[in-house]
Formats: C-alpha cells, sequence, structure tokens
C-alpha cells in the first residue's frame, strides 16, 4: 500500500482538526524538471504529542521534529531535505523545511503519492499539474457553514509556483468549469510566477469542490 504525500497528510489534518491552522507551500520548478520546495505549516502542540501516547514517540500524527521529517523524506526517493527549522507561536508549533526535487517524478510522489489528489500531464518541457482542494460537498448547510467558519476564520491555504518561464494556474470546480473567483481570495493566473491564496474556510465550506491547475 502506497503512503500519502506529506503535503496530502498536512492538507488532510488542516481540513479536519482545528489544531491545524495554516499551511504555505512555494515550488521553484528547474528547465530540467528538478527544483525546490518551501513548506511552512502550523500544528497545534497538543496534536503533536498525540504521537509521544502509549510509546508510540516514532509514529507523529504530523512529522513536526526534523528527525521525524527525515523519516518522511527518507521513503520518497528524489527528495532531499535543505534545511528545517520550528518554533513555538502561541499555543502552536510552526514547521518550516526546505527542500530539493530531484525530479516531477518525486515531486508527485512528496505532493502525493498515492496519485489521490493530485496527477501530472506531460514533462519538464510543458506540463500541467493538478491538485484537489475540496472535493465539494454538494450540500448548503448554514449552521454547518457556520460551525466551519468559527473554526478557519483569519486562516489560510496558500501555494506558489515559480517558472522557468511564463506558466499559468487555473482554478476549476470538480467538474472542471473554471472558477472565476472566491472571495477574499488572491490568484495570480500567469507569469514566471503564480499563485494562490485562499481563505481556508472556502476550501472547507465549498459545495462545487476546488480543483488548482498549475500549467508550463
Amino acid at each position: 500500500m502506497k503512503r500519502p504525500g506529506l503535503v496530502a497528510v498536512v492538507i488532510v489534518f488542516i481540513f479536519m482538526l482545528t489544531s491545524c491552522v495554516g499551511v504555505s507551500m512555494d515550488i521553484t520548478l528547474n528547465r530540467d524538471g528538478s527544483g525546490t520546495i518551501v513548506l511552512e505549516y502550523m500544528v497545534s502542540q497538543a496534536l503533536e504529542s498525540l504521537g509521544r501516547l502509549d510509546g508510540n514517540e516514532r509514529w507523529n500524527t504530523i512529522p513536526v521534529g526534523r528527525a521525524d521529517f527525515e523519516r518522511t523524506l527518507d521513503r520518497l526517493p528524489g527528495m532531499k531535505l535543505l534545511s528545517f527549522s520550528s518554533r513555538e507561536f502561541g499555543k502552536d508549533l510552526a514547521t518550516n523545511a526546505k527542500m530539493e526535487f530531484a525530479n516531477l517524478r518525486a515531486l508527485m510522489a512528496f505532493l502525493d503519492a498515492g496519485g489521490l489528489r493530485s496527477s501530472l500531464q506531460g514533462d519538464a518541457a510543458s506540463g500541467r499539474i493538478t491538485m484537489t482542494l475540496s472535493e465539494g460537498n454538494g450540500i448548503n448547510n448554514v449552521g454547518l457553514d457556520k460551525l466551519i467558519a468559527d473554526i478557519s476564520a483569519t486562516y489560510f491555504v496558500r501555494m506558489s509556483m515559480t517558472f522557468p518561464t511564463v506558466g499559468s494556474l487555473n482554478l476549476t470546480d470538480a467538474k472542471g468549469l473554471t472558477i472565476q473567483a472566491l472571495p477574499e481570495s488572491h490568484i495570480r493566473t500567469r507569469g514566471e510566477q503564480v499563485s494562490f491564496d485562499i481563505p481556508l474556510y472556502e476550501v472547507l465550506s465549498s459545495t462545487e469542490g476546488i480543483n488548482v491547475e498549475f500549467n508550463w
């Protein structure tokens, strides 16, 4: 059984637990398909201690220490940790890691080893990476929306990709239709660097789904 990619693990917990408050990822892609990733996310220190209960120190829910992070990357050929730091931020632990990937296959394994929430078409010269932020629930529920709003207020999901040439970004729903706008979001759709900055609430409460396409 394939293990989920690190980013998929982080995103799933952000979308399920109030103790995770946000994630930011910046990818730089080189002409040969190699590149670097800077990932930062916050985890409640209470959640971090979960893996230490009942003698399970080796199986933390989300990688938060350097050794745990390195063990995660050891399972992903073509990935290398360049730097790592963590700091306390109120009741949360902010983790920052910079990594390099040898090729697009390594990048995709990092994003989602099982291929359940991301896909790659093409190659280093011309390609597309698609990531699913939300599959959509198809239901409007005022009570649930209010609960989600209370949980996720002020938190964002951020991601950028820098290309060796001009690239583009497109947001679509689960049916593949282009999303024209999302409230309080900042989207850069074309250039050598494209990016999105979406409130966590918009992701959690999406009824139609949110997919992100990076094209180069």
